[in-house]
């Protein structure tokens, strides 16, 4: 099976508020953006988060799809849709120590993410009668399936780029993952 990962296009979001639960538009240019994404139509299945930033790119390609739940972003919590820099020090702080355990109020933290997202990973992978596949996500999502598969500690995720708009090829075949492309 041939996947391919791909991160919703890039966002309106001037004043740098957080994200991840939260609805948050398209940019203006996204039919732009559309326009430079490489999409087969060979898709034999298409997944997609619930977000709108996610589906609307399904939508605009006429792509058949379902949502799965466990494609969303990072939760968040209160802190979904606050500036960056309007969150309380004593809040985010111990995040920015430790976002692998710690969470903001209401939401979830990294390992929380990761059971959720490897939940629809390991699901997914056992399947045997698809050979290729899109699912539409977010850069979170694509950095956890890239750490299951590549086994790098979860403290290193963001040092891995991924591009608005652009997927990863990761191949499955007979329980042996591997990494095609990154970024195209």
């Amino acid at each position: 099976m041939e996947i391919h990962l791909i991160r919703h296009t890039a966002v309106e979001n001037p004043e740098n508020r957080c994200y991840g639960f939260a609805e948050i538009p398209l940019r203006k240019e996204y039919a732009q953006d559309f326009k430079d994404i490489n999409l087969n139509n060979d898709y034999g299945f298409v997944i997609s988060s619930p977000s709108q930033r996610c589906h609307f790119l399904a939508d605009y390609f006429r792509l058949n799809y379902i949502i799965d739940e466990r494609l969303r972003e990072m939760n968040f919590g209160n802190w979904e849709l606050q500036k960056w820099t309007d969150i309380p020090e004593k809040e985010i702080n111990p995040w920015y120590k430790d976002f692998i355990n710690v969470k903001a109020s209401e939401g979830e933290n990294l390992l929380e993410m990761q059971v959720r997202v490897l939940s629809f990973w390991k699901e997914f992978t056992q399947k045997k009668d698809i050979k290729k596949v899109l699912v539409i996500t977010h850069a979170g999502v694509i950095r956890l399936i890239l750490q299951a598969v590549l086994q790098f500690p979860l403290e290193n995720m963001f040092t891995i780029q991924i591009d608005y708009g652009k997927k990863v090829i990761i191949d499955v075949n007979e329980d042996i993952f591997s990494i095609k492309k990154v970024n195209v």
